[in-house]
């Protein structure tokens, strides 16, 4: 057989951030940075990936897939999976992986490897799955396989591709009219401790919605708000579950202008940043270096944007519809990484 590429594009979370765990939606956009699976079946039952970029190589047999030798084998995670689920996955294949997504930045790179590689499995072995099935499938192999603290929005986004609102508490997905204009992607070589941020932030959250409980039994994150009255009933917790609430909102706010089809890409912006300043004020997931990227971004003519994925580093991105070049100059001059994106199609399948 000849070889086949799968690839599949990293995202950037619009609106939302911090809130499918809490089964809030969330309005998430893939990107034109992806991740290539270009790959060959061979005549064992072995797989064999070279991985350039990384500098690094694996091999393992199938029959040893239900045997982890470290934590988030996604490789071995994702023929789990798929077994589970009754597919036979039996071709030994030849593997080499490249992209050009920033790794441990919040764009997404593990989970659109994920998707990719379970696109791969279906794929060498005869097999056609929706993408949503895909990203099902990566959730389970990269989520729940081990007790990952996320939620869902990665794997969706990544499989799906375009602009999309996610309801997490139902995982019903909508595919959304793309915003026009590019946007701006920063990555300020900063590494993210994804899992403590996550579990911190979260206990942060749900001990705020605890303490709602206790006033109010029948509170409801999703739907009910946070009276005045309750500051001091709540102490600590009410600025945090007040700008979660307002998180909430905002995404609420952004999904009406862009369903209408009358898009106000100045109120977008302030939308963005408005949101990024929840996500550094009161849950504190903003380094400095962050904020003085995005900040340059906006006085060199973004008209806003926000720090993308879980925070403590990563990415910041800019929605510069005007003059993308000197945002994206504005942001290399803080001794980053600056690159214009668009908002990119999903899953990928193509001849080698």
């Amino acid at each position: 057989m000849k070889s086949r590429i799968i690839s599949t594009p990293g995202r950037i979370c619009l609106f939302g951030e911090h809130q499918d765990y809490l089964h809030l939606p969330v309005i998430a956009a893939a990107i034109n940075k992806r991740v290539n699976i270009k790959y060959s079946i061979n005549e064992s039952s072995r797989c064999t990936f070279e991985l350039p970029d990384i500098g690094a190589t694996d091999a393992f047999e199938l029959d040893s897939a239900a045997e982890y030798r470290h934590d988030r084998d996604y490789f071995k995670s994702s023929i789990q999976v798929l077994r589970k689920h009754g597919y036979a996955i039996t071709k030994g294949l030849d593997v080499h992986i490249s992209g050009n997504i920033p790794i441990n930045s919040g764009t997404s790179s593990s989970s659109a490897l994920v998707v990719s590689w379970i696109a791969t499995l279906l794929d060498a072995n005869g097999y056609t799955c929706s993408s949503a099935e895909i990203a099902d499938f990566a959730v389970q192999a990269e989520v729940h396989a081990f007790g990952e603290p996320g939620g869902i929005m990665d794997q969706y986004s990544t499989a799906l591709g375009g602009m999309i609102y996610l309801n997490t508490a139902n995982q019903q997905v909508s595919k959304l009219p793309i915003l026009q204009g590019t946007f701006v992607l920063g990555d300020s070589g900063l590494p993210k401790a994804t899992h403590e941020v996550l579990t911190r932030t979260k206990t942060f959250i749900f001990d705020a919605v605890r303490a709602a409980k206790n006033i109010e039994p029948d509170f409801k994150l999703e739907q009910d708000n946070c009276p005045p009255d309750w500051k001091d009933k709540l102490g600590q917790h009410y600025s945090v579950l007040k700008q979660t609430i307002r998180n909430r909102d905002i995404t609420q706010e952004a999904l009406k202008m862009i369903q209408s089809g009358y898009v106000d890409p100045y109120q977008i912006g302030a939308l963005l940043t408005e949101e990024h300043q929840i996500l550094d004020q009161v849950y504190g997931l903003v380094p400095d270096k962050l904020n003085t990227m995005l900040h340059a971004a906006i006085n060199a003519g973004a008209l806003g944007g926000k720090i993308n994925g879980s925070g403590g580093g990563g990415c910041i991105f800019a929605y510069a519809p005007n003059d993308p070049e000197k945002v994206a100059h504005a942001i290399a001059s803080c001794n980053a990484k600056a690159y214009i994106i668009q908002i990119d199609e999903g899953v990928r399948y193509e001849n080698g």
